[in-house]
Protein backbone atom coordinates (compact mmCIF):
# COMPACT_ATOMS: atom_id res chain seq x y z
CA UNK A 1 0.00 0.00 0.00
CA UNK A 2 1.34 3.86 -0.70
CA UNK A 3 1.23 6.12 1.54
CA UNK A 4 -1.48 8.84 0.64
CA UNK A 5 -1.32 10.78 3.87
CA UNK A 6 1.24 12.90 5.29
CA UNK A 7 3.50 12.93 7.93
CA UNK A 8 4.30 14.79 11.35
CA UNK A 9 7.47 14.18 13.38
CA UNK A 10 6.31 12.91 17.03
CA UNK A 11 7.72 10.70 19.06
CA UNK A 12 7.40 8.63 22.43
CA UNK A 13 8.61 11.06 24.39
CA UNK A 14 9.18 14.83 24.21
CA UNK A 15 12.83 15.53 22.11
CA UNK A 16 13.13 18.47 24.41
CA UNK A 17 13.16 17.09 27.65
CA UNK A 18 16.14 17.66 29.70
CA UNK A 19 18.23 15.40 30.78
CA UNK A 20 17.37 15.07 34.45
CA UNK A 21 13.87 14.71 33.31
CA UNK A 22 14.43 11.81 31.06
CA UNK A 23 16.21 10.22 34.09
CA UNK A 24 13.00 9.85 35.77
CA UNK A 25 10.86 8.69 33.09
CA UNK A 26 10.33 4.81 33.56
CA UNK A 27 12.39 3.39 30.42
CA UNK A 28 10.40 2.52 27.22
CA UNK A 29 11.89 1.53 23.72
CA UNK A 30 11.46 2.53 19.87
CA UNK A 31 12.15 0.56 17.08
CA UNK A 32 11.92 2.55 13.48
CA UNK A 33 11.53 1.61 10.47
CA UNK A 34 10.50 2.61 6.28
CA UNK A 35 7.33 0.96 5.10
CA UNK A 36 4.81 2.51 2.41
CA UNK A 37 7.71 4.76 1.66
CA UNK A 38 7.14 6.89 4.92
CA UNK A 39 8.63 6.16 8.60
CA UNK A 40 6.99 3.69 10.92
CA UNK A 41 7.77 3.35 14.41
CA UNK A 42 6.61 1.67 17.64
CA UNK A 43 7.39 2.52 21.53
CA UNK A 44 7.09 0.20 24.53
CA UNK A 45 6.35 0.79 28.08
CA UNK A 46 8.17 -2.29 28.55
CA UNK A 47 12.09 -2.36 26.81
CA UNK A 48 12.13 -6.26 26.44
CA UNK A 49 9.07 -6.67 24.52
CA UNK A 50 10.09 -4.56 22.05
CA UNK A 51 11.66 -6.94 19.19
CA UNK A 52 7.95 -9.19 19.75
CA UNK A 53 6.03 -5.89 19.15
CA UNK A 54 7.75 -4.76 15.99
CA UNK A 55 7.10 -8.34 14.89
CA UNK A 56 3.28 -8.26 15.60
CA UNK A 57 3.26 -4.44 14.12
CA UNK A 58 4.82 -5.87 10.60
CA UNK A 59 2.43 -8.78 10.92
CA UNK A 60 -0.52 -6.58 10.95
CA UNK A 61 1.09 -4.06 8.41
CA UNK A 62 1.81 -6.72 6.08
CA UNK A 63 -2.22 -8.16 5.90
CA UNK A 64 -2.97 -4.70 5.56
CA UNK A 65 -0.99 -4.36 2.62
CA UNK A 66 -2.11 -7.52 0.87
CA UNK A 67 -5.47 -6.73 1.38
CA UNK A 68 -5.56 -2.89 -0.21
CA UNK A 69 -2.78 -2.18 -1.67
CA UNK A 70 -3.35 -0.27 -5.39
CA UNK A 71 0.68 -0.50 -6.12
CA UNK A 72 1.03 -4.45 -6.03
CA UNK A 73 -0.38 -7.11 -8.50
CA UNK A 74 -1.06 -9.73 -5.92
CA UNK A 75 -3.58 -7.68 -3.64
CA UNK A 76 -6.77 -8.71 -3.14
CA UNK A 77 -7.98 -5.25 -4.49
CA UNK A 78 -5.64 -4.93 -7.70
CA UNK A 79 -7.43 -8.78 -8.12
CA UNK A 80 -11.00 -8.31 -7.47
CA UNK A 81 -11.34 -4.43 -8.72
CA UNK A 82 -12.46 -6.42 -12.03
CA UNK A 83 -15.05 -8.30 -10.70
CA UNK A 84 -16.51 -5.34 -8.15
CA UNK A 85 -19.42 -4.35 -10.09
CA UNK A 86 -20.92 -7.97 -10.32
CA UNK A 87 -20.08 -8.42 -6.71
CA UNK A 88 -16.81 -10.28 -5.30
CA UNK A 89 -16.34 -12.10 -2.00
CA UNK A 90 -13.49 -10.14 0.34
CA UNK A 91 -11.50 -11.18 3.03
CA UNK A 92 -12.98 -10.27 6.83
CA UNK A 93 -9.51 -7.76 6.22
CA UNK A 94 -10.79 -6.31 2.99
CA UNK A 95 -14.33 -5.86 4.31
CA UNK A 96 -12.66 -4.27 7.39
CA UNK A 97 -11.04 -1.90 5.27
CA UNK A 98 -13.94 -0.99 3.17
CA UNK A 99 -16.24 -0.68 5.98
CA UNK A 100 -13.79 1.72 8.32
CA UNK A 101 -13.42 3.70 4.82
CA UNK A 102 -17.54 4.32 4.46
CA UNK A 103 -17.56 4.64 8.30
CA UNK A 104 -15.06 7.77 7.23
CA UNK A 105 -16.83 9.17 4.29
CA UNK A 106 -20.33 9.15 6.71
CA UNK A 107 -18.13 11.38 9.59
CA UNK A 108 -17.31 13.59 7.25
CA UNK A 109 -20.26 14.46 5.16
CA UNK A 110 -18.51 12.73 1.95
CA UNK A 111 -15.05 15.07 2.20
CA UNK A 112 -13.53 11.71 2.40
CA UNK A 113 -14.13 9.21 -0.30
CA UNK A 114 -12.66 5.89 -0.79
CA UNK A 115 -13.67 5.46 -4.65
CA UNK A 116 -11.38 8.30 -6.14
CA UNK A 117 -8.36 5.66 -7.30
CA UNK A 118 -9.09 6.50 -10.51
CA UNK A 119 -8.83 10.30 -9.53
CA UNK A 120 -5.34 9.39 -8.05
CA UNK A 121 -4.28 7.47 -11.22
CA UNK A 122 -5.00 10.11 -13.61
CA UNK A 123 -2.91 12.39 -11.52
CA UNK A 124 0.08 10.48 -11.85
CA UNK A 125 -0.74 8.76 -8.42
CA UNK A 126 -0.10 5.18 -8.74
CA UNK A 127 -0.15 1.82 -11.35
CA UNK A 128 -1.56 2.88 -14.62
CA UNK A 129 -5.14 1.32 -15.25
CA UNK A 130 -4.58 -1.16 -17.66
CA UNK A 131 -5.92 0.56 -21.04
CA UNK A 132 -6.59 3.85 -19.53
CA UNK A 133 -2.56 5.29 -19.68
CA UNK A 134 -0.23 3.43 -21.34
CA UNK A 135 3.03 6.05 -21.11
CA UNK A 136 5.97 4.94 -19.43
CA UNK A 137 6.34 5.91 -15.83
CA UNK A 138 8.33 9.30 -14.57
CA UNK A 139 9.70 7.66 -11.61
CA UNK A 140 11.85 10.88 -10.78
CA UNK A 141 11.11 11.27 -6.96
CA UNK A 142 9.43 9.00 -4.53
CA UNK A 143 8.52 5.20 -6.51
CA UNK A 144 4.91 4.78 -7.45
CA UNK A 145 4.45 8.27 -8.04
CA UNK A 146 4.35 9.71 -11.28
CA UNK A 147 2.95 12.35 -13.84
CA UNK A 148 1.28 10.95 -16.80
CA UNK A 149 2.64 13.16 -19.26
CA UNK A 150 0.23 14.12 -22.01
CA UNK A 151 -0.25 16.60 -24.89
CA UNK A 152 0.18 20.32 -24.57
CA UNK A 153 -2.93 22.05 -24.49
CA UNK A 154 -3.69 25.50 -25.98
CA UNK A 155 -4.57 27.80 -23.27
CA UNK A 156 -8.16 28.30 -23.35
CA UNK A 157 -8.72 32.41 -24.74
CA UNK A 158 -11.10 33.23 -22.28
CA UNK A 159 -11.38 32.75 -18.07
CA UNK A 160 -10.66 28.93 -17.18
CA UNK A 161 -13.59 27.19 -16.79
CA UNK A 162 -14.58 25.85 -13.55
CA UNK A 163 -14.06 21.57 -13.03
CA UNK A 164 -16.41 19.88 -13.46
CA UNK A 165 -18.83 17.96 -10.74
CA UNK A 166 -18.13 14.95 -9.91
CA UNK A 167 -21.04 12.73 -7.93
CA UNK A 168 -20.20 11.03 -4.46
CA UNK A 169 -19.03 7.75 -5.22
CA UNK A 170 -19.01 6.08 -1.68
CA UNK A 171 -23.03 6.10 -1.42
CA UNK A 172 -22.59 3.56 -4.36
CA UNK A 173 -20.22 1.12 -2.80
CA UNK A 174 -22.07 -1.59 -0.99
CA UNK A 175 -21.18 -4.22 1.52
CA UNK A 176 -23.62 -7.22 2.26
CA UNK A 177 -21.55 -9.62 4.43
CA UNK A 178 -18.84 -10.98 2.92
CA UNK A 179 -19.82 -9.71 -0.37
CA UNK A 180 -18.89 -6.08 -1.86
CA UNK A 181 -19.85 -4.49 -4.73
CA UNK A 182 -18.40 -1.18 -7.20
CA UNK A 183 -19.65 -0.06 -9.68
CA UNK A 184 -18.14 -0.12 -13.28
CA UNK A 185 -16.27 3.07 -13.82
CA UNK A 186 -14.86 3.42 -9.87
CA UNK A 187 -11.73 2.26 -8.26
CA UNK A 188 -11.42 2.09 -4.61
CA UNK A 189 -8.05 3.47 -2.86
CA UNK A 190 -8.38 2.91 0.85
CA UNK A 191 -4.50 4.18 1.26
CA UNK A 192 -5.36 6.96 3.86
CA UNK A 193 -8.27 5.34 6.32
CA UNK A 194 -6.17 1.57 5.69
CA UNK A 195 -3.21 3.42 7.35
CA UNK A 196 -4.81 4.72 10.10
CA UNK A 197 -7.02 1.47 10.97
CA UNK A 198 -3.54 -0.43 10.48
CA UNK A 199 -2.49 2.21 13.26
CA UNK A 200 -5.40 1.10 15.55
CA UNK A 201 -5.10 -2.48 14.35
CA UNK A 202 -1.36 -2.99 15.23
CA UNK A 203 -1.43 -0.67 18.34
CA UNK A 204 -4.31 -3.22 19.95
CA UNK A 205 -3.05 -6.13 18.94
CA UNK A 206 0.03 -5.35 20.65
CA UNK A 207 -1.14 -4.16 23.90
CA UNK A 208 -3.46 -7.39 23.46
CA UNK A 209 -0.80 -10.12 23.05
CA UNK A 210 1.88 -8.09 25.10
CA UNK A 211 0.45 -6.51 28.40
CA UNK A 212 2.80 -3.28 28.05
CA UNK A 213 1.18 0.07 26.83
CA UNK A 214 2.59 0.79 23.06
CA UNK A 215 1.94 3.84 20.72
CA UNK A 216 2.13 2.78 17.05
CA UNK A 217 3.04 6.20 14.27
CA UNK A 218 2.72 5.51 10.56
CA UNK A 219 3.74 8.69 8.96
CA UNK A 220 1.84 10.61 10.96
CA UNK A 221 -0.88 8.51 11.97
CA UNK A 222 -0.29 7.67 15.50
CA UNK A 223 -2.23 4.80 17.59
CA UNK A 224 -2.15 4.11 21.59
CA UNK A 225 -3.16 1.09 23.22
CA UNK A 226 -2.85 0.02 27.16
CA UNK A 227 -0.92 2.38 29.84
CA UNK A 228 1.56 5.61 28.64
CA UNK A 229 4.97 5.63 30.56
CA UNK A 230 5.10 6.85 33.70
CA UNK A 231 6.94 9.84 35.01
CA UNK A 232 8.09 10.25 38.84
CA UNK A 233 8.55 13.90 38.91
CA UNK A 234 5.55 15.10 36.81
CA UNK A 235 2.19 14.26 37.92
CA UNK A 236 0.93 16.07 35.07
CA UNK A 237 3.21 13.97 32.23
CA UNK A 238 2.73 10.95 33.77
CA UNK A 239 1.46 8.24 32.32
CA UNK A 240 1.10 10.40 29.09
CA UNK A 241 3.20 10.12 25.64
CA UNK A 242 5.06 13.12 25.10
CA UNK A 243 4.89 14.23 21.27
CA UNK A 244 6.05 16.69 18.86
CA UNK A 245 3.38 17.95 16.36
CA UNK A 246 5.29 19.61 13.78
CA UNK A 247 5.14 18.81 9.84
CA UNK A 248 7.97 20.20 7.91
CA UNK A 249 11.03 21.73 9.79
CA UNK A 250 10.08 25.64 9.03
CA UNK A 251 6.82 25.10 10.29
CA UNK A 252 5.25 25.89 13.97
CA UNK A 253 5.66 22.87 16.73
CA UNK A 254 3.99 22.54 19.68
CA UNK A 255 4.53 19.46 22.08
CA UNK A 256 1.70 18.36 23.79
CA UNK A 257 0.56 14.86 25.82
CA UNK A 258 -1.55 12.58 24.55
CA UNK A 259 -4.05 10.11 27.28
CA UNK A 260 -3.09 6.76 26.50
CA UNK A 261 -5.86 4.90 24.60
CA UNK A 262 -6.33 7.91 21.79
CA UNK A 263 -4.83 8.91 18.83
CA UNK A 264 -3.40 11.54 16.46
CA UNK A 265 -3.25 11.92 13.07
CA UNK A 266 -1.72 14.76 10.38
CA UNK A 267 -2.63 15.63 6.94
CA UNK A 268 -0.47 17.90 4.69
CA UNK A 269 -0.74 19.67 1.54
CA UNK A 270 3.17 19.93 2.01
CA UNK A 271 4.15 16.13 1.01
CA UNK A 272 3.48 13.84 -1.15
CA UNK A 273 3.25 16.36 -4.13
CA UNK A 274 4.51 15.46 -7.19
CA UNK A 275 4.57 17.13 -11.15
CA UNK A 276 1.61 16.81 -13.54
CA UNK A 277 0.70 19.18 -16.31
CA UNK A 278 3.44 21.20 -15.17
CA UNK A 279 1.65 21.73 -12.23
CA UNK A 280 2.63 20.80 -8.69
CA UNK A 281 -0.33 18.57 -7.31
CA UNK A 282 -0.97 17.00 -4.23
CA UNK A 283 -2.23 13.37 -3.02
CA UNK A 284 -5.56 15.09 -0.97
CA UNK A 285 -8.56 15.14 -3.50
CA UNK A 286 -11.78 17.24 -3.64
CA UNK A 287 -14.19 14.09 -4.32
CA UNK A 288 -16.12 16.89 -5.36
CA UNK A 289 -14.27 16.93 -8.29
CA UNK A 290 -11.80 14.46 -8.20
CA UNK A 291 -8.86 17.02 -7.92
CA UNK A 292 -6.04 17.98 -5.44
CA UNK A 293 -8.24 20.35 -2.74
CA UNK A 294 -6.94 23.92 -2.68
CA UNK A 295 -4.16 23.91 -0.32
CA UNK A 296 -5.66 26.47 2.47
CA UNK A 297 -3.87 24.87 5.32
CA UNK A 298 -0.33 23.50 5.47
CA UNK A 299 -1.40 20.74 7.88
CA UNK A 300 -4.08 19.78 9.82
CA UNK A 301 -3.68 17.32 13.41
CA UNK A 302 -6.53 15.95 14.94
CA UNK A 303 -6.46 13.79 18.01
CA UNK A 304 -9.57 11.23 18.69
CA UNK A 305 -10.36 8.40 20.28
CA UNK A 306 -9.04 6.18 17.54
CA UNK A 307 -6.54 6.95 14.68
CA UNK A 308 -9.27 6.29 11.95
CA UNK A 309 -11.52 9.22 13.20
CA UNK A 310 -8.30 11.41 13.63
CA UNK A 311 -7.50 10.85 10.11
CA UNK A 312 -11.15 11.16 8.99
CA UNK A 313 -11.23 14.52 10.41
CA UNK A 314 -8.09 15.74 9.39
CA UNK A 315 -8.60 15.05 5.78
CA UNK A 316 -11.83 16.39 5.36
CA UNK A 317 -10.60 19.57 6.77
CA UNK A 318 -8.30 20.09 3.94
CA UNK A 319 -11.18 19.42 1.68
CA UNK A 320 -13.28 21.75 3.07
CA UNK A 321 -10.68 24.46 3.81
CA UNK A 322 -11.63 27.94 5.46
CA UNK A 323 -15.46 26.13 6.38
CA UNK A 324 -13.14 23.43 8.46
CA UNK A 325 -12.74 25.92 11.50
CA UNK A 326 -16.75 26.23 11.57
CA UNK A 327 -17.11 22.70 10.91
CA UNK A 328 -14.62 21.82 14.13
CA UNK A 329 -15.53 24.32 16.56
CA UNK A 330 -19.79 22.82 15.80
CA UNK A 331 -18.73 19.50 16.17
CA UNK A 332 -16.23 20.14 19.43
CA UNK A 333 -12.95 18.31 17.07
CA UNK A 334 -9.58 18.38 18.92
CA UNK A 335 -7.27 20.24 15.79
CA UNK A 336 -4.63 22.09 15.40
CA UNK A 337 -4.86 23.65 11.76
CA UNK A 338 -1.65 25.30 9.76
CA UNK A 339 -3.01 27.89 6.97
CA UNK A 340 -0.57 28.56 4.53
CA UNK A 341 1.28 31.47 6.25
CA UNK A 342 2.17 29.23 9.03
CA UNK A 343 -0.36 30.76 10.75
CA UNK A 344 -2.21 28.20 14.16
CA UNK A 345 -5.60 27.61 15.27
CA UNK A 346 -7.02 25.28 17.31
CA UNK A 347 -10.32 24.00 17.97
CA UNK A 348 -12.27 21.69 20.67
CA UNK A 349 -9.65 20.32 23.52
CA UNK A 350 -6.64 21.06 21.45
CA UNK A 351 -4.25 22.70 23.80
CA UNK A 352 -2.96 26.29 23.05
CA UNK A 353 0.68 26.51 23.81
CA UNK A 354 0.27 28.72 26.70
CA UNK A 355 -2.33 26.05 28.19
CA UNK A 356 -2.19 24.85 31.73
CA UNK A 357 -2.38 21.29 32.22
CA UNK A 358 -5.62 20.20 33.33
CA UNK A 359 -6.98 17.16 34.83
CA UNK A 360 -8.16 15.43 31.97
CA UNK A 361 -9.94 16.42 28.52
CA UNK A 362 -13.53 15.57 27.34
CA UNK A 363 -12.71 14.02 23.81
CA UNK A 364 -8.96 14.90 22.46
CA UNK A 365 -7.48 13.27 25.21
CA UNK A 366 -4.71 15.80 25.04
CA UNK A 367 -2.93 18.59 27.60
CA UNK A 368 -0.11 20.95 26.63
CA UNK A 369 2.99 18.97 26.97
Amino acid sequence: MAASDTTHRMGARESAAAPEHEAALAPTAQSNWIVWELEAAVTVTAPGLLHDAEEIVRQVLAAVDHACSRFRADSELVALQPGMASGVRVSPTFRLLVERALDAARMTGGAVDPTLGADLAALGHGPDIPGEHSDPPNTAGSPGIRSVPVSPVPSPPGPVPPPAPRAPGWPQVHVDGDVLTVPAGLRLDLGATAKAVAADLAAAEVHRRLGCGVLVSLGGDLASAGPGPQDEQSEAKSGQWQILVQDLPADPAQHISLAPGFALATSSTQKRRWLHEGTQVHHILDPRFGLPAEPVWRSVTVAAPTCLEANAFSTGAIVRGFKALEWFRAEGISARLVDSRGRVAATGDWPAQNYLPAESSSRGGLRRG
